[in-house]
């Protein structure tokens, strides 16, 4: 049996889809075995497909971008989507059933510093109608380290990714007031990357057989059953909080059944980062996406 190696950038529920195409056994019904890391803080999984350690990434159409301010096409191109909306909660420290995102200006919220968080987050807030610079950022590190600093009494509010969020609540920590996904709609949130000579393969066509029936089972499965399944993956988390989360992200459509990322979808993203200045001019999409491998799937 082949061994696929996987790598995240961030690893949280909300990268279900590839979760459950390991945990879920769609990966050995293909005949594929599976070894599964996350990248170093601070660095990008795609960064392990050009150096051959990762044979998929999980990372972001916008990491192209970078790759695009110079000459040079970027090595590793986005083949699929996981998620298709922001999947990142506001979750303040008392329940506030009348929550309104002006409340956060003037109040200290512990969140990402830089990168696609931080660039939506500031989009979110301009589609609020609030001033970003006004509030009183907080910016510890990474997921691990967001979490930390809140759980010490940093911060009125906190930006996270289930199940962070729902585990907080469990332990009556926090309580979800927010999700950043709806004031942003549909777009090319994260996907998978890999190598153009790769997606050619046997083993590329047999990975996206399996990941297709993964989105299929996140989508009619119940948050239990999945939660369930995955539970191996969130050893730090409350079974009821992981439910949870899997119920938030699927009402939440951000695991849409179709494997490419549209058009429609990057366009989007590229106005997320053109109003934040992450870039300065519109990105073609053929150069950052390809079809998936068996795109009649």
């Amino acid at each position: 049996m082949s061994t696929i190696n996987i790598q995240f950038t961030l690893f949280s529920a909300f990268y279900s889809p590839l979760i459950a195409t390991m945990a879920g056994g769609f990966l050995k019904q293909e005949g594929l075995d599976y070894e599964w890391s996350i990248s170093a803080p601070g660095k990008s999984a795609v960064d392990a497909i050009i150096d051959g350690s990762a044979h998929v990434a999980q990372s972001a159409a916008s990491h192209g971008f970078n790759a695009l301010q110079g000459t040079e096409l970027p090595y590793p191109v986005h083949f699929a989507q996981v998620n298709e909306m922001d999947g990142f909660f506001i979750t303040g420290r008392d329940t506030d059933p009348d929550f309104s995102w002006n409340k956060l200006e003037g109040a200290e919220l512990v969140m990402f510093k830089a990168g696609q968080p931080n660039a939506m987050f500031r989009y979110a807030c301009h589609k609020a109608g609030i001033d970003y610079d006004k509030i009183i950022a907080i910016t510890p590190g990474g997921p691990d380290e967001i979490d930390k600093a809140f759980r010490a009494g940093q911060g009125q509010y906190v930006q996270q990714q289930g199940p962070f969020p729902q585990q907080l609540e469990t332990e009556g920590l926090g309580n979800i007031v927010a999700q950043v996904g709806p004031l942003i709609g549909p777009c090319a949130f994260s996907s998978l990357a890999a190598s153009r000579e790769w997606l050619a393969s046997d083993m590329a066509k047999a990975f996206i057989r399996a990941y297709a029936n993964a989105r299929r089972y996140l989508n009619e499965a119940s948050p239990s059953e999945i939660a369930l399944v995955q539970k191996p993956f969130f050893p730090n988390t409350d079974q009821a909080a992981l439910e949870r989360c899997i119920a938030s992200y699927q009402q939440l459509g951000c695991w849409t059944p179709h494997l490419e990322i549209t058009r429609e979808a990057f366009e989007v993203t590229l106005d997320v980062f053109q109003h934040t200045g992450g870039i300065s001019e519109r990105i073609p999409y053929e150069q950052v996406c390809v079809a998936p491998p068996n795109s009649d799937l």
